[in-house]
């Protein structure tokens, strides 16, 4: 008995037992009720096979379109590793650059240009 108390008490049992009552109550009753019940289902299942037709439909789209946007991606990939290519064997400069960070912006514009660390470098004698 006391656990059927605290049950009365929560407020989702409440709840949970006032939407039992409506539901109980707004059940279709005679021919209107039933004719209601059939064409909500008839319009749900409608929106459902539009929605599925609709999603094939953008399906086929993409795959449709996946040949094409290989063929783009590719034709990027082969300009950036030209671009690259480029860049690297492009030869050493033989000024020595003290402003790297004004002239980094500009490092793809001037021919034989590659970037170097900057710093202070020993070479080690033979030991």
């Amino acid at each position: 008995m006391p656990q059927m108390n605290r049950d009365q008490r929560n407020a989702a049992w409440q709840a949970a037992n006032q939407w039992r009552a409506r539901a109980t109550q707004t059940q279709p009753t005679g021919l209107t009720g039933s004719l209601k019940l059939l064409f909500t289902w008839l319009a749900f299942g409608a929106l459902m096979i539009v929605g599925v037709v609709l999603g094939l439909f953008f399906l086929l789209i993409g795959w449709a379109m996946m040949p094409f946007m290989r063929h783009k991606m590719k034709k990027r990939m082969e300009q950036m590793r030209a671009q690259q290519a480029h860049d690297i064997g492009g030869g050493y400069s033989n000024g020595h650059s003290h402003g790297h960070a004004s002239q980094h912006s500009s490092a793809h514009s001037r021919p034989g240009h590659q970037d170097v660390l900057e710093g202070s470098y020993e070479v080690k004698g033979d030991r």
